[in-house]
């Protein structure tokens, strides 16, 4: 009884044994037949093309003015007139304001006048010189004279042919003839000092005049330089003091007009670390502006300078561009975008974003089809985007096809049939890329919706 229950199980387990292998076979021969009933996948495809690439970065920056002037009075006084049109352009040395003149032009008169009498105090110190040279004359004279009496009456009074006072008296007239000589070339000296204190006189009055005259000059305030004038910070009326803290009014020069931007110090780093090793070549500093409205600004700048330091609160370094604005359209302190072309990645791939396929862990991948037409996948490295089309500078090579189209419908070492891809409305790229266009992000994102990559992404990994 045993052996018949035994005999039975087996025979039960053997029987299933049986009928799941046939299903099995079956199950393999159906899904044999439907892949053959199936066709294969059809993916768009383009070939690796390595070019030059421009590395353009995004920064936010606001505008300056090429050149900013505040106006203070240097003269005290009253405001007469204004003079300009407010908010409109004015030209370097166009009057401004009008400041009352009465009191400088009462001070200039005053100071004519000192110098008038400075330089008649001058002539009155020449005539008093000139009488006394012509007085030194006189006494040299009188003494040459008294010199000679002395010698002809010494030799008289020895002889006893005159007597000795008559002697003495020809020795005190010389004495006298020597003392008014003496005198006669100290008035001189005395005149001359004299001019000379008379024209330093002049060259005084001369000096309060020429000051008087400049701040008569500037009761009329003058523009410094060519630019656009805000609004008048004072009215017709007001008092204004010389050199007084608030500004009458302020002028900003901004054609041309600066781009002040901040990058920061490790991004520089890393920029210079690539040029060294020749992965980057150096750019031409050309500057692209998106306005807020996000339209994009006619004219292109050029790097007007980089600061030599790194700000201690931010780490970022100061990039100023610099731009034509003929049309005024650009105002000081606007907020823009700046596109800034940094480099050039040579040796780069561009690939539509449709072609990039990213992983559960962020790694970024692409599918290419090989020689047997079989689905392999190719890790790569992104470095931002450029025309709207990722900048790939790592993990591909020539000969290549890369899958752009189809992509998420196929897995790895799966057959497919491969057509040649081409932009809608564009043709292939040929050749090495051009300098305009959109832009790469600093953080290699591309600008617009990647939720297509995303569900990419997705089913490809479902289909793993």
């Amino acid at each position: 009884m045993k052996h018949s229950h035994l005999f039975l199980a087996i025979s039960l387990a053997v029987s299933g044994l049986f009928i799941a292998g046939c299903d099995k076979k079956e199950d393999e021969a159906n899904a044999a037949a439907a892949q053959q009933q199936m066709p294969p996948a059809v993916v768009n495809i383009m070939p690796v093309q390595f070019q030059t690439v421009p590395l353009v970065h995004e920064f936010s920056g606001r505008t300056a003015a090429y050149e900013v002037a505040d106006i203070r009075p240097q003269v005290t006084g009253v405001v007469d007139e204004i003079l300009y049109p407010q908010g409109r352009m004015v030209q370097k040395g166009q009057p401004l304001y009008r400041i009352s003149p009465e009191n400088y032009q009462s001070s200039q008169g005053a100071n004519l006048a000192a110098v008038q009498q400075a330089e008649a105090n001058v002539q009155t110190a020449r005539a008093s010189y000139n009488n006394a040279v012509a007085n030194i004359e006189s006494q040299k004279a009188l003494l040459e004279q008294a010199q000679a009496d002395v010698q002809r009456l010494k030799p008289l009074v020895a002889q006893q042919a005159i007597s000795a006072q008559q002697y003495e008296q020809a020795v005190t007239q010389l004495k006298t003839a020597q003392a008014g000589l003496n005198s006669a070339q100290a008035a001189a000296q005395q005149a001359q000092a004299n001019i000379a204190s008379s024209q330093a006189a002049v060259n005084t009055a001369k000096a309060q005049l020429s000051g008087t005259q400049l701040d008569l000059n500037r009761t009329i305030v003058r523009a410094p330089i060519s630019g656009i004038s805000e609004r008048s910070n004072v009215t017709a009326g007001a008092l204004v003091n010389a050199n007084q803290a608030n500004p009458m009014v302020t002028i900003s020069k901004i054609n041309p007009i600066y781009v002040d931007i901040s990058q920061s110090s490790s991004e520089l780093l890393k920029l210079k670390q690539q040029q060294a090793s020749g992965a980057l070549q150096a750019g031409n500093n050309t500057v692209e502006l998106v306005l807020e409205d996000g339209s994009t600004y006619p004219i292109k700048g050029q790097m007007s300078l980089a600061e030599a330091k790194v700000d201690q609160d931010t780490g970022a370094v100061t990039l100023r561009a610099i731009f034509k604005n003929d049309n005024y359209m650009l105002l000081p302190g606007m907020y823009v975008k700046a596109r800034l072309i940094q480099g050039l990645i040579n040796n780069a791939v561009l690939l539509p974003q449709s072609a990039l396929i990213r992983t559960p862990k962020g790694d970024t991948q692409v599918y290419i089809v090989d020689q047997n037409n079989k689905i392999q996948v190719r890790d790569v490295t992104v470095n931002g985007t450029y025309n709207g089309n990722w900048v790939v500078t790592d993990g591909l090579q020539i000969g290549e096809n890369i899958v752009v189209v189809g992509g998420s419908k196929v897995a790895p070492e799966q057959e497919v049939v491969s057509k040649p891809y081409q932009a809608e409305g564009t043709a292939p790229q040929q050749g090495a890329a051009q300098t305009q266009g959109p832009v790469a992000n600093k953080s290699g994102t591309p600008k617009g919706p990647v939720a297509p990559q995303k569900q990419e992404t997705a089913e490809t990994n479902a289909a793993k």
